[in-house]
């Protein structure tokens, strides 16, 4: 394979929403994007049919996920109605992309994207901060992610800040969707991966209006489980939560809702498989392995090298960076393969629940240092 660079916006869009009603905030997020969706989609449309998934049955599945948000949340549906409105489509084109995930798991030619996420639990040792930031004995948590996705689709993600609701919500997402990674004004802070079940399609809440309905509402990593063990499920993800002193992984899947909590160092290492055996049992290896296992290997061995630990957002960040026969962890497109198999890292973002910050960089771990972060406060 030959990577070659990732093509990027000379400035990367940034949406900005305030208001109390879902509805307007949604319809200010669809007059930012109205010029920008309609190529989104048009990604998406190809995406689907290379998965042979007819446009009849992408409108159903939208549809009937639009119902299940409704039903579960009346607020996310008219949300999301509101993009539609703003930005001049069907309500149901945008629901396609909300449920992006649900619809591409009907597909055995277009497998999943490859996100890798860091998360650092640290308690500071007496006689000193131990890199914490802190005084001894203060808990810290800090945490990092490769947003991996098709390369074709690197124009269409924005940073987010949208004010109004219970928190004001920072991070990112892509154009059309309500949420995806982020960290909200109480604190609380979600790096998203994606997991695959033999039983993943449609019919419960999309696991990305789910991600983006947790940092609307929850404060805590207390709430936001007890939030996800309420929601209906009918697909698969990974969510790890943390806030300023807890940190847990969520696999999520239609067999239910299982936690892991961190290792003896404090740490969560998350990839693109189950890390608990009931999901497990059914899940679909033929698509994430042996991927998804070698990174996750890869990551814990350089990780179980390094002491001590890493301090801080950007160092754990370069625990990310891959070359030349590694795991792909930093993940660059090989411009033989064809649509659907053009992998890239097309961010990197660090979540830090004591500065309610979420920093995004336009690039991959290996850019660290020679492109700018953009840091977001949920204040």
């Amino acid at each position: 394979m030959t990577p070659t660079p990732i093509p990027r916006p000379d400035h990367r869009r940034h949406v900005h929403v305030d208001a109390a009603d879902p509805h307007r905030r949604g319809t200010a997020r669809g007059e930012q994007l109205r010029a920008h969706l309609p190529a989104a989609l048009d990604v998406y449309d190809r995406l689907f049919a290379l998965g042979g998934i007819t446009p009849a049955r992408v409108r159903d599945d939208a549809e009937r996920a639009l119902d299940a948000v409704g039903e579960f949340r009346p607020g996310a549906r008219a949300e999301i109605e509101g993009i539609a409105r703003g930005a001049g489509l069907d309500p149901w084109r945008l629901a396609a992309l909300n449920a992006r995930t649900e619809i591409l798991a009907r597909s055995a030619t277009v497998p999943p994207g490859e996100c890798t996420t860091l998360v650092r639990r640290t308690t500071a040792p007496a006689g000193g901060t131990g890199g914490t930031g802190g005084p001894a004995g203060a808990v810290r948590t800090f945490g990092v992610q490769t947003w991996d996705w098709h390369v074709e689709l690197s124009a269409h993600w924005h940073t987010l800040e949208s004010r109004g609701g219970r928190h004001t919500v920072v991070g990112l997402t892509e154009d059309g969707i309500l949420g995806k990674i982020g960290i909200n004004s109480a604190g609380l802070a979600l790096h998203f991966n994606i997991l695959g079940h033999a039983r993943d399609g449609i019919g419960g809440v999309p696991v990305h209006v789910l991600a983006a309905v947790v940092l609307a509402e929850a404060g805590s990593v207390a709430e936001a489980v007890d939030l996800v063990r309420a929601a209906p499920l009918a697909s698969s993800g990974s969510f790890a939560l943390f806030d300023r002193t807890e940190a847990t992984l969520l696999d999520l899947s239609p067999a239910g809702v299982f936690a892991v909590g961190p290792d003896e160092r404090g740490l969560l290492v998350r990839t693109n498989h189950f890390l608990t055996p009931v999901p497990a049992a059914e899940e679909k290896t033929w698509l994430y392995q042996p991927d998804s296992g070698e990174r996750h290997d890869f990551v814990r061995a350089r990780l179980a090298g390094l002491r001590p630990l890493p301090g801080t957002s950007e160092a754990l960040a370069r625990c990310l960076v891959t070359g030349p026969g590694e795991p792909p962890v930093t993940c660059l497109p090989d411009p033989a393969e064809a649509l659907g198999r053009r992998w890239a890292s097309l961010a990197t973002v660090a979540l830090d629940p004591a500065t309610r910050t979420a920093a995004v960089l336009d690039g991959t771990p290996a850019d660290l240092g020679t492109r700018p972060w953009r840091t977001l406060t949920a204040a």
